[in-house]
């Protein structure tokens, strides 16, 4: 005598992996559907109310704010490969290098840039420090500048390379962390 042992009744499944009798294939596919929609939708209010109001902060408190008519006009500056600007009251205090003029390395003179540039630290003494040395600062200000290639300035981010140049070299010039930001005013590759 044989058993036969009935196996369990398993619902059969189309193609797609929807059940063929009485199910729905908008089931199926309704996570992708909402996927579609919502990232979208989840993106636009992510920029739109935390990035941006972020963003808006930190350039309404950022270092360089709009100077106000009678403080530009107040502004004193001098030409040649140096000049200076004092710290007014809640100013980040500051140092000035104005028409700083380099030929460019690998150009055989043919080549130069010009700069103007403003050195900004938190230390009230930045000023004291670059005045006092100035002859060295000159010095390290142009062999940085004039180390620089053509091809180096044409890099995506040169500037913001240089500036990490310059402040490291003002830094170890001076033996102690002085110079915390370069703020380009002119810069002219000839």
């Amino acid at each position: 005598m044989s058993a036969k042992t009935e196996a369990p009744a398993v619902p059969a499944v189309a193609a797609g992996g929807a059940p063929a009798a009485g199910g729905s294939p908008l089931k199926a596919w309704l996570p992708v559907i909402a996927a579609l929609v919502l990232a979208p939708a989840a993106t636009f209010a992510t920029v739109e109310f935390v990035l941006v109001p972020r963003l808006q902060k930190k350039l309404a408190a950022g270092p360089v704010a709009a100077q106000p008519a009678e403080h530009a006009a107040a502004h004193e500056s001098s030409g040649g490969h140096g000049g200076k600007e004092g710290k007014e009251a809640g100013d980040t205090a500051s140092y000035e290098f104005q028409n700083v003029v380099v030929n460019l390395a690998g150009t055989l003179g043919t080549r130069y840039l010009k700069t103007s540039f403003m050195v900004t630290g938190g230390d009230a003494g930045i000023k004291e420090a670059f005045e006092g040395n100035k002859p060295r600062l000159t010095d390290v200000t142009l062999n940085v500048l004039s180390s620089l290639t053509l091809a180096d300035l044409e890099e995506p981010g040169a500037k913001n390379v240089i500036r990490e140049k310059l402040v490291t070299a003002y830094n170890q010039a001076l033996g102690r962390k002085v110079a915390e930001q370069v703020y380009f005013s002119d810069f002219v590759i000839q």
